[in-house]
């Protein structure tokens, strides 16, 4: 036990350990619900795991994980060797390296065949209803007021929050364009519904 904890707190291992801290509170998190489901929005470059389609923090919270592993395991083995002072300081530091080379590359392999199943399983972002049409479930929108429905491409509802930026008559039931997001007031902006600029009836 006191070799791991030394492990665990000594170089390089603690610099992953304090990344694994952030990751599993971000994990707790998402699980109370205290995080929404837009944090997951943001996508990978395909180049740099292979994984196109899972959000970011996916593929990092792997890594990070298997970075830890990895630096722990190298660590102990460095510790019962009979190495010191510069030599243990550098073969500390080739374990350090040699943990993110191999955590990045089991992360590329180990999302392969999961990129497919996490995107399918994620619900949809606030931001991917832009560009859709909602119905207005209020009496009318206004600059402070209205709230409408959408529907999501997986076939989903939501009631969301809308503004617009005019006077236009849209009472409850009417059609209109989900055009923009305003991440500061949490809603989105819209306009009388046009069919030309449906982007689902775009030749």
């Amino acid at each position: 036990m006191n070799e791991f904890l030394g492990a665990a707190t000594g170089y390089p291992a603690v610099l992953f350990g304090a990344a694994l801290l952030v990751v599993v509170v971000f994990w707790l998190l998402v699980l109370a619900g205290a995080v929404e489901h837009d944090a997951f929005s943001t996508h990978t470059d395909s180049d740099a795991f292979d994984a196109g389609g899972v959000p970011v923090t996916v593929p990092v919270s792997l890594m990070i994980v298997l970075a830890w592993f990895a630096s722990l395991a190298g660590s102990v083995l460095v510790r019962r060797s009979d190495a010191t002072g510069t030599t243990r300081t550098l073969l500390l530091t080739a374990v350090l390296v040699g943990a993110l080379l191999l955590a990045r590359l089991l992360t590329r392999l180990l999302l392969r065949p999961l990129r497919g199943l996490l995107a399918a399983q994620l619900p949809p972002s606030r931001l991917d209803f832009v560009g859709l049409t909602c119905t207005i479930r209020t009496g009318s929108v206004s600059r402070d007021f209205g709230q409408a429905e959408v529907a999501a491409t997986d076939g989903s509802t939501a009631l969301v929050q809308v503004r617009q930026d005019g006077n236009d008559p849209l009472p409850y039931g009417s059609t209109a364009l989900l055009y923009a997001w305003d991440d500061d007031g949490e809603f989105f902006w819209v306009a009388p519904y046009d069919a030309a600029l449906d982007p689902r009836n775009a030749v």
